[in-house]
């Protein structure tokens, strides 16, 4: 279900179930979890791709597997785990949607980088028609991403939301062709300033604290990188 590979200096994780429009199961969130752990050191790499195989990204949840649940919450933090490992992966993950993301799938997408949709990509939460929400951390990423009034909107209706919508309420950043190729723009950037720029935006710290670490990590930058910011100036 969820499959790794290498391709240049980006790492593709593919949720890989298309017969099911690669909704996920009990099992499929773990291997999601451990695709996103420190990888071997021939693996890592400072952009990860997140994917969905076939015409969709991914439907959320398996009803079927919902359906026979016997401990609902612990499969809501299984969710949650899985969705904190791609937020806390040390690269940056850029997430491309092509077709539909629907409740889970909308709520992992939520967790990365950044999130680029082709044309054909749509959003939405269905949930709320089952009596139910997005529990993989979605009510805490998804007023973050939107404004809130947008957020309530979104999740409170169930409507469904076109790439155009989806980028105007900023729950992704670009409407593209080819998502990968944002993949491999972000990875040209050098990959101790990529990740130092994720740490810090992603800091949830005090303001304070926040900024601390973040000139921190610039002087950091700053001295590893001496010559090419003297040669710059003379560009």
């Amino acid at each position: 279900m969820i499959r790794t590979r290498t391709d240049g200096d980006v790492r593709v994780v593919t949720l890989d179930r298309p017969e099911a429009r690669n909704a996920l199961r009990p099992p499929d969130l773990t291997a999601l979890r451990e695709a996103f752990e420190e990888p071997e050191s021939d693996e890592r790499r400072p952009v990860t791709y997140l994917r969905g195989a076939g015409d969709a990204f991914c439907a959320g949840a398996d009803l079927d597997a919902v359906a026979a649940l016997d401990d609902p919450e612990a499969f809501a933090r299984q969710g949650q785990r899985a969705a904190a490992g791609i937020e806390e992966s040390e690269s940056v993950v850029v997430c491309g949607v092509d077709g539909p993301a629907r409740g889970g799938g909308v709520e992992l997408a939520l967790a990365a980088d950044v999130r680029v949709a082709t044309p054909r990509a749509t959003f939405g939460e269905p949930g709320v028609s089952l009596g139910l929400f997005g529990a993989w951390g979605g009510t805490v990423r998804l007023p973050r991403v939107m404004r809130e009034g947008d957020a309530l909107d979104f999740a409170l209706s169930g409507r469904v939301l076109d790439a155009e919508a989806a980028l105007r309420t900023g729950l992704v950043s670009r409407v593209v062709d080819d998502p990968r190729a944002v993949a491999d723009e972000i990875a040209a950037g050098e990959s101790n300033a990529l990740a130092a720029i994720k740490r810090r935006i992603r800091d949830r710290r005090d303001d304070e604290t926040q900024e601390r670490a973040e000139a921190a990590a610039f002087a950091d930058l700053h001295d590893a990188h001496a010559d090419e910011i003297a040669r710059g100036r003379g560009e």
